[in-house]
């Protein structure tokens, strides 16, 4: 049996996908609200195929609980967030979860954790929290890190044909926990050293956060000339060596917005290219907020509530808001007293901010100014019902005259 611990956006759709597999899977999460949820066969999120692969899960026999399991694998994925002001990991809520398998566990457990975290974390936090209680590890206690690699919106694909990697201090134990993945995984497994494991997972979204910080200084270098950026990124991209990504209003998600600032945390003398980087990205809900303030003067446009802003969730389709840009940019507004700006988004279902509309139609009549963040299907099958706005255009989704662009 596997006892998965945290059962978000990851710990979920991995427990499903195994139970999916024929393996016999208690999931686990303290809060008592989610797992009564998922117990009534109600999910907790949105996701595309989440829905069907819950009911094989059911039919499979998936249980869920709020109590740590007796068992002999464990898979961690519980939230690893980052200090504010130091940039570095914050552990407590995966040191918190192994003690508790601690308490339980069988003798010669495996501890899988998920949970993305920075290079010698489980150097640094995990050993010491094991050792502290006399437990040796390699024979009483096995540990393992396969960092999960699934982004909202494709989840279920991902899960399927994305490459892992597992790192292990046992080669025997990592080739058992291989297997175990290998159950649904089709895609190659690698298996290798924790500390390996740690790092190429934070240097995958790194090497994508630097990239989009490309993208972006390039927009703003083409916005203080008067240049198309996308026309631009379009022609050089013919080049066969060339693969500049698409600027946006700024960079969300628990993946690519926080694991960065992990190696910043940790090594501060070194990584000065992305630091400059995510400068750079957390910069773009400014740089929006500045193109709202162009075109309010050019159309003398007063009145901050006529402004609206469509999309709520940090990438298109989902309802995940994590490091969401909007949540950004309000925050931005905020700062500088700019209140009453109105927010839509389709796949959020419960009030998150002040002026949130639940129907499109009525947001829309309320504002004289759209500003479009979430490239969302829903509002890409709409273009035509907002044509008679300004827009700011920030996802180039619009392909009329007279939109305003990053």
């Amino acid at each position: 049996m596997i006892n998965v611990i945290g059962l978000g956006y990851i710990g979920l759709p991995t427990a499903l996908m195994f139970a999916k597999s024929g393996i016999e899977v208690i999931g686990t999460d303290l809060n008592d609200k989610l797992v009564d949820s998922l117990t009534k066969g109600k999910l907790t999120f949105e996701e595309n195929g989440l829905e069907d692969l819950f009911n094989a899960a059911i039919d499979s026999g998936i249980k869920f609980t709020t109590e740590y399991q007796k068992t002999d694998t464990y898979i961690v994925a519980v939230p690893t967030p980052y200090i504010n002001s130091s940039k570095k990991l914050d552990p407590k809520y995966v040191i918190a979860a192994v003690n508790r398998v601690l308490d339980v566990c069988e003798k010669g457990a495996v501890i899988i954790i998920e949970s993305t975290i920075s290079p010698g974390s489980i150097d640094k936090y995990v050993r010491p929290e094991i050792e502290k209680r006399g437990v040796e590890i390699g024979d009483e206690i096995h540990l393992v890190h396969a960092p999960e690699r699934i982004i909202p919106g494709n989840m279920i694909y991902e899960l399927e044909y994305n490459s892992r990697t597992v790192g292990a201090d046992d080669p025997q134990i990592g080739e058992r926990v291989k297997e175990l993945y290998s159950s649904f995984c089709k895609s190659e497994i690698v298996v290798t050293d924790i500390r390996s494991a740690e790092m190429s997972k934070v240097v995958e979204n790194t090497y994508r956060d630097v990239n989009i910080a490309f993208a972006n200084e390039l927009a703003k270098i083409c916005r203080t000339d008067n240049m198309d950026v996308y026309e631009i990124i379009r022609i050089a991209n013919k080049h066969p060596r060339v693969n500049i990504l698409q600027p946006g209003p700024g960079v969300g998600g628990h993946c690519i917005s926080v694991d960065p600032w992990f190696l910043v945390g940790d090594y501060p003398d070194l990584t000065n290219l992305i630091l400059t980087a995510r400068k750079i990205n957390d910069s773009m809900p400014t740089h929006v907020l500045g193109r709202i303030r162009d075109i309010m003067r050019e159309h003398n446009i007063k009145d901050i509530s006529k402004i609206g802003i469509y999309g709520l969730a940090y990438k298109e389709n989902v309802d995940d808001t994590r490091e969401s840009p909007t949540l950004q940019l309000l925050e931005k507004m905020d700062e500088h007293l700019a209140f009453g700006v109105k927010v839509y988004d389709p796949f959020i279902k419960e009030r998150m901010v002040d002026h949130q509309f639940m129907n499109f139609e009525d947001f829309l009549n309320e504002i004289e100014i759209l500003v479009i963040i979430t490239a969302h299907d829903h509002i890409k099958n709409k273009l035509d019902l907002v044509k008679d706005k300004l827009i700011l255009d920030t996802k180039n989704i619009c392909n009329f005259d007279g939109v305003y662009k990053l």
